[in-house]
């Protein structure tokens, strides 16, 4: 096993393959948001204005509770290069889930908030075997946001917000094999398995409507350093000859969760109409390089550096919704997503490529208080390849040189009360 072979398993940490954003980046709060594109910094249509833009959280004028839940259906295949067998993902289904309730007077001037979701989240289990194996063989997320929020209306057609957002929960387990058998001639195995600290940044919005026909936004997401500084390190399987240069037992390393800043707009042709278009551009090039620490020499070293140099990105989004009857709304929209990861730097923790999404959604309304929400989105990674030439000219050999496809459907739910 080298040095950056161990990196790359190492990039699995805190990230993963994303639902419906760029990078390790997921964007699935508000059911009713993902079925117009994912758009909603333009626009105030329910508690989960918290996410997509604080300042808009005080021009609803519904107070309200509302829990969503998405299914991620992945489908990811690989052809090693000059490779005559395509390797398919084993199929995993994860469940991120968001919950938003808003607070305050009837005819007051200000909200208040908590909103609770999963901005990162994956599981991932490559084929028994494939190519990679010495790289990554599966890894399992999960993390979960807290972000309390309050927004004020300054005039009744400007208010401003702001929120806490706190790491309150993170954990992830990878795992992948190492290339020396024991006596028994089974290869060794590393499994990395680790608690992110508790952290807190903030987001911030203005949202300004200067007719009922018409909506703008800005809203800014600070960036969070997930950091990692007491993960287990365990070690299987290893040989006699090897097991003395694998001695670690702890690891620490530091994720970038990179800022963002959205703007959006909101037209209202007619009552019953609602269209949205959002621009999201992520701070990407914070993540330059990846380093790992470990509490002893793993194959003579205790440091290891792994390059990522990704790039600052450009997410374009829009979407609608039809209002059919006094309890059906109709939804539809869709994004593309600029990759932040360069030709030659793809991982299999993160097998990153430029995405097309559609998404569908509906909302049926019973009686005056309570609702059911539905949305599909079917996210297309375009197919791509990176190349043994390549890593060798940018020394990222430390991964698989290959062609990489995924597509996802990603269904979702939810159910919301308003007082």
């Amino acid at each position: 096993m080298t040095f950056k072979s161990l990196l790359l398993v190492g990039g699995a940490l805190l990230t993963g393959t994303a639902a419906s954003a760029g990078g390790y980046q997921v964007t699935l709060a508000g059911i009713k948001n993902n079925g117009m594109g994912g758009v909603g910094v333009g626009l105030s249509l329910d508690q989960a204005a918290m996410f997509y833009n604080p300042g808009a959280l005080a021009m609803v004028k519904e107070r309200g509770v509302q829990l969503g839940a998405n299914a991620t259906l992945a489908r990811q295949a690989f052809r090693a290069e000059n490779g005559s067998v395509q390797r398919e993902l084993q199929n995993n289904t994860t469940t991120p889930f968001s919950l938003f309730a808003g607070f305050g007077p009837s005819e007051g001037k200000f909200r208040a908030g908590i909103a609770v979701y999963t901005p990162f989240g994956n599981k991932l289990q490559y084929a028994d075997g494939w190519e990679g194996r010495f790289a990554l063989t599966q890894i399992d997320l999960k993390a979960i946001y807290i972000q309390p929020t309050f927004s004020f209306a300054v005039t009744d057609k400007l208010s401003i917000g702001a929120g806490l957002t706190y790491l309150a929960l993170g954990s992830v387990n990878l795992q992948r094999d190492i290339p020396a058998q024991n006596a028994d001639g089974q290869f060794g195995s590393i499994e990395l398995d680790g608690e992110a600290e508790r952290k807190f940044g903030f987001n911030a919005g203005v949202f300004f409507k200067p007719s009922e026909k018409l909506s703008v936004g800005i809203s800014y997401r600070s960036k969070i350093d997930a950091q990692v500084k007491d993960g287990d390190v365990t070690f299987r399987n290893l040989s006699a000859t090897v097991a003395p240069r694998f001695q670690a037992t702890k690891f620490a390393a530091t994720l970038p969760l990179p800022a963002t800043t959205s703007i959006g707009i909101g037209v209202m042709p007619t009552e019953k109409l609602t269209i949205g278009l959002d621009v999201n551009f992520v701070e990407w090039s914070a993540y330059k390089n990846l380093t790992f620490d470990f509490n002893a020499p793993v194959n003579g070293s205790p440091t290891s550096t792994s390059k990522r140099f990704y790039e600052d990105a450009l997410t374009f989004r829009i979407g609608g919704q039809y209002q059919v009857t006094s309890g059906l709304t109709v939804r539809a929209g869709g994004a593309y997503d600029n990759s932040p990861v360069k030709d030659g730097y793809i991982t299999p923790e993160t097998p990153d490529s430029d995405r097309v999404t559609g998404t569908l959604g509906a909302s049926y309304k019973f009686g005056e208080k309570f609702g059911v929400d539905l949305s599909t989105q079917f996210v297309n990674l375009k197919k791509r390849t990176q190349t043994q030439d390549e890593l060798l000219s940018n020394g990222t050999t430390d991964r698989v040189a290959g062609t990489y496809k995924t597509s996802v459907v990603v269904p979702g739910i939810g159910l919301n009360y308003t007082f």
